[in-house]
């Protein structure tokens, strides 16, 4: 069993920077594809970045392309996401979550594993 812990969250003005981390317990994941999704109210939950077990294939949604970096730190059993030039619309629940097959896949069904959550807000 694996659990996951997101951290990072907070209020933020448009145009500023976050990094949200994801500690993994209970078993390493450095075999794992690990990945962050987001969920607005209202809205569904969305693939946002994905990082592939070898850590040298990344995956991001076109909306965040540029803007968002997902990275993994195997020693630490850590994914980070460092969102920077934050928008409104980036406003969301952000959660990391965990495949045991290692490939990055952009739908919630590919992930075995999920956090709890962290709340990003974005000031216009």
């Amino acid at each position: 069993q694996v659990q996951l812990v997101e951290s990072g969250g907070g209020l933020v003005q448009a145009g500023g920077s976050l990094r949200l981390s994801c500690a993994a317990s209970g078993r390493a994941v450095s075999n794992y594809a690990m990945a962050w999704f987001r969920q607005a109210p209202g809205k569904e939950r969305e693939f946002v970045a994905g990082i592939a077990w070898s850590g040298y294939s990344t995956s991001y949604a076109d909306s965040v392309k540029g803007r968002f970096t997902i990275s993994r730190d195997t020693a630490k059993n850590t994914v980070y996401l460092q969102m920077n030039s934050l928008k409104p619309e980036d406003t969301a629940v952000y959660y990391c979550a965990a495949d045991v097959l290692g490939v990055v896949t952009t739908t919630t069904g590919g992930y075995d594993y999920w956090g709890q959550g962290t709340q990003v807000t974005v000031s216009s």
